[in-house]
């Protein structure tokens, strides 16, 4: 085993799997280089759920030179029959010599299974280098496919001192150029983007995609306990460039508005009793609906309940070198707050 080669290509195919960030849905990203007398002579990306995989592309470009060669792919080759066939077998049939694996695939129907079929074939396998790193680039897979829950980021663009606009609501700009080009790429990166109805009647956003290269737009997600939703909103608006719209309400919303709503083409999804969106139900929801990953781009209101109800996993905080003040200006997140 050399660590420092191991390491050098398992970066290369982890920079391959994370250009791909975006476009798999609730697949993981995964990247394959293949090494023979120290060339390269295969790489892959999966691009799309539903297609090939890392490994299989990789063989592809091999072709014969795959014999006795290392390959060095970021998860665990898959050992079922999915929507495609399993890479450990391509493997095996392509006579690899040896397999650099970074990280295990947490899916119970992998976990484990295909190192272990490729050892019973007699072909060394390595696990762990730059395991970490792996795991981050797939923190939200790892979530979703062992909880069947999205992975939620929190992304904040506030002051110093912690607020998100000023007492009279105006809140353009707090951050600048930089920091909302960001946000559109990690739009792309996540499979919806969530906010309340508060944020969408005070600012009435697209919440699509708006980057210089080709997207993806994700799930556009409102939470909106009494549906208060205009069907004018752009969030309803279907352009071809827009994602599907999903209402999250409850159960007592009122009938006719819902009609209206549902008459746009938006999905409601009632999520309890009430008064308010039972946030822990409406993340089931969502995960039922093949949502793995949710961007949220809420207010303080929302935001401070889905803190409290333990529902977020990563904030993303840009902090702008401004100060506010005022008491009446919304902060970042707004409840009760913790006792410790």
């Amino acid at each position: 085993m050399d660590v420092i080669n191991d390491e050098y290509y398992m970066s290369l195919a982890l920079d391959l799997a994370s250009r791909a960030q975006g476009q798999t849905g609730i697949n993981p990203v995964v990247g394959c280089v293949i090494v023979k007398d120290g060339r390269i002579v295969g790489i892959g990306t999966h691009l799309k759920r539903g297609t090939a995989h890392a490994e299989v592309h990789a063989l592809a470009m091999a072709g014969d030179e795959a014999r006795g060669a290392t390959v060095y792919v970021t998860l665990e080759p898959c050992s079922h029959y999915g929507k495609t066939p399993p890479c450990c077998d391509a493997l095996i049939a392509a006579g690899a010599a040896r397999v650099v694996v970074a990280c295990e695939d947490p899916n119970p129907r992998v976990a484990g299974r295909g190192i272990a079929k490729l050892r019973e074939a007699g072909i060394p396998v390595e696990t762990g280098t730059l395991g970490e790193r792996a795991k981050r680039l797939n923190e939200a897979f790892n979530k979703y496919i062992t909880t069947g829950l999205p992975f939620v980021t929190c992304k904040v663009a506030s002051t110093l001192d912690g607020r998100i606009a000023a007492r009279t609501g105006d809140s353009r700009w707090v951050s600048g150029p930089e920091a909302r080009e960001a946000v559109h790429t990690l739009r792309h990166r996540h499979d919806g983007i969530m906010v309340g109805v508060g944020t969408l009647l005070a600012d009435n956003p697209s919440l699509t995609t708006r980057l210089s290269v080709p997207a993806l737009h994700p799930v556009r997600i409102v939470v909106d306990s009494a549906l208060r939703t205009p069907p004018d909103a752009r969030v309803l608006q279907q352009e071809a460039e827009a994602g599907r719209t999903v209402i999250l309400t409850t159960e007592g919303a009122d009938a006719s508005r819902r009609a209206a709503l549902e008459r746009t083409g938006a999905e409601i999804v009632p999520c309890g009793a009430g008064p308010k969106v039972d946030l822990a139900e409406a993340m089931r929801r969502l995960g039922e609906r093949e949502i793995g990953s949710v961007l949220l781009e809420g207010g303080g209101i929302l935001n401070g309940a889905m803190l409290e109800a333990g529902l977020i996993d990563k904030v993303i905080l840009f902090i702008a070198p401004k100060i506010i003040g005022g008491p009446e200006s919304p902060s970042a997140f707004a409840f009760a707050g913790f006792e410790k």
